[in-house]
């Protein structure tokens, strides 16, 4: 898990001192509904780790790291997001998953 994490870490290329933003956008497919929304990601990275994270403008309330997992949770989704492999799978408590790819966005 290490490795994968030091690559997110090279793909963010945050320098040592500086504070670095990773925008990703993830097209998430919403089941058993089958609607796709697009759903905004922003990390403040300093000296490799998360210093903060947004989810479409929104600030959690806490989130862990596991690894290259990202977990959190907002209004009763539980959102886990694979940084390295870029996915993102989340929760509405048992009642509709999301899964979906996250691509960098400038």
């Amino acid at each position: 898990m290490a490795a994968g994490w030091m690559a997110f870490s090279a793909l963010a290329s945050s320098a040592a001192a500086s504070a670095e933003t990773l925008r990703l956008e993830c097209a998430v497919v919403y089941m058993p509904a089958r609607s796709t929304w697009v759903r905004t990601l922003a990390l403040t990275l300093q000296d490799q780790q998360v210093q903060s994270l947004t989810i479409d403008g929104v600030v959690p309330h806490a989130f862990a790291r596991n690894g290259a997992l990202l977990i959190t949770a907002i209004d009763n989704e539980r959102i886990q997001i694979d940084v390295v492999q870029r996915q993102w799978q989340s929760d509405y408590r048992g009642h509709a998953s999301g899964q979906g790819r996250c691509d960098a966005v400038e």
